[in-house]
């Protein structure tokens, strides 16, 4: 469990440190460019370790290495790829998008996995710890990413660059965390966003240790788990993708974060695999709808020339995940897992409820979506 932790602090701490400069980027630079270049590096930096594999002297630092750079290269990029989804479909349309954008991603967390087991299995004789039958995935991941680039090339529209006009890039980080102070809804919906992903999100942390120790459940049963998690996932950005306009999106936005409070709670209490996968599956749907809809009424309430640096903000608090999982980690080993997560769930709760009914900010989303 602490290898985990490594490698997965490794990977969320740069979004925590350069997220914000990602926005500035994002804001200054062509952002087709941007993602063209993040995916180039993302591709070399997978061969460099497809190498590594192949070589047979692998060791755990090199896969810390290599989430310490790829958590840099995502958050020097991700705001210009969120954003660019808003400059290239009409604003009606950015809920539907960014849902699909969603639905994509959890499609590929569930065959990603998936397809590496079967090609090491089946170049590897049924070994899945064979390293060149990794190596070999890490050389189609390669490819992969190649190919993205090649595709984000042919996009005919660049991305909208702001007008140069001489500040520093601190000067507009400071600017982008003004605007979110003096804009009520974004400061709303930014709140909205950090909450759940410092109290739902380490759910998906201690899925492996909960399904072993709780459950008493082997591979094929975390793997149901995981699996049921990104089915229910995938429905739920779907759905949304496919409800059009929807009205009263503030009550939405707040009844799925409660719902999602409320899931992990239930799902803390599980004693049964079956229980725990519908339940997982459930959370999937809700943090799905969640997160699409967040995002998507994030890129509608801000300028054009701001949204890199405000959607560079929001992906800051998935950085600031470690956060939530530090102490929910400290009660598991102290209390066991499911107080943990039960008590992620209450907490999870009570914060999105106070902010729905106390927080100036959310009230103010709450008037401004009202239709």
């Amino acid at each position: 469990m602490t290898t985990c932790r490594g490698r997965y602090f490794s990977f969320m701490l740069p979004q925590a440190l350069f997220a914000l400069w990602g926005g500035v980027v994002a804001d200054r630079m062509p952002k087709r460019r941007i993602i063209v270049s993040a995916q180039t590096g993302n591709c070399v930096l997978t061969l460099v370790m497809a190498a590594v594999i192949f070589s047979g002297k692998v060791e755990m630092w090199h896969f810390l290495v290599m989430g310490v750079v790829n958590g840099t290269i995502l958050a020097l990029s991700m705001p210009a790829r969120q954003a660019f989804i808003a400059e290239l479909i009409p604003e009606k349309l950015i809920i539907t998008g960014m849902a699909l954008n969603t639905t994509s991603w959890n499609l590929s967390r569930i065959l990603g996995p998936a397809l590496a087991g079967l090609l090491i299995a089946s170049l590897a004789g049924g070994d899945r710890a064979s390293a060149f039958g990794v190596g070999v995935v890490y050389c189609v991941i390669a490819f992969l990413y190649g190919l993205a680039a090649l595709t984000v090339l042919r996009v005919s529209q660049p991305g909208r660059v702001r007008t140069p006009d001489g500040k520093s890039p601190l000067h507009d980080v400071l600017e982008g965390l003004r605007y979110v102070r003096s804009h009520p809804p974004v400061l709303g919906l930014i709140l909205l966003s950090v909450v759940p992903f410092l109290f739902g999100m380490p759910l998906n942390t201690l899925l492996p240790a909960f399904n072993e120790a709780v459950l008493g459940g082997g591979p094929e049963d975390l793997g149901l788990l995981v699996s049921c998690m990104g089915i229910g996932a995938i429905i739920g950005s779907l759905l949304l993708a496919g409800m059009g306009e929807l009205r009263h999106k503030a009550r939405w936005l707040i009844a799925s974060c409660t719902a999602w409070g409320v899931f992990t709670i239930a799902f803390g209490s599980a004693e049964h695999v079956l229980t725990a996968a519908l339940l997982v599956g459930l959370v999937g749907w809700v943090s799905a709808w969640n997160m699409a809809l967040n995002r998507g009424l994030l890129q509608t309430q801000v300028d054009s020339a701001m949204r890199g640096r405000i959607m560079s903000i929001d992906m800051m608090s998935h950085g600031l995940m470690p956060l939530g999982v530090i102490p929910i980690s400290f009660i598991a080993d102290r209390y066991g897992l499911a107080v943990a997560l039960e008590t992620a769930g209450v907490v999870f709760v009570l914060v999105v409820l106070g902010l729905a009914f106390c927080a100036p900010s959310v009230r103010q989303l709450r008037r401004t979506l009202a239709s």
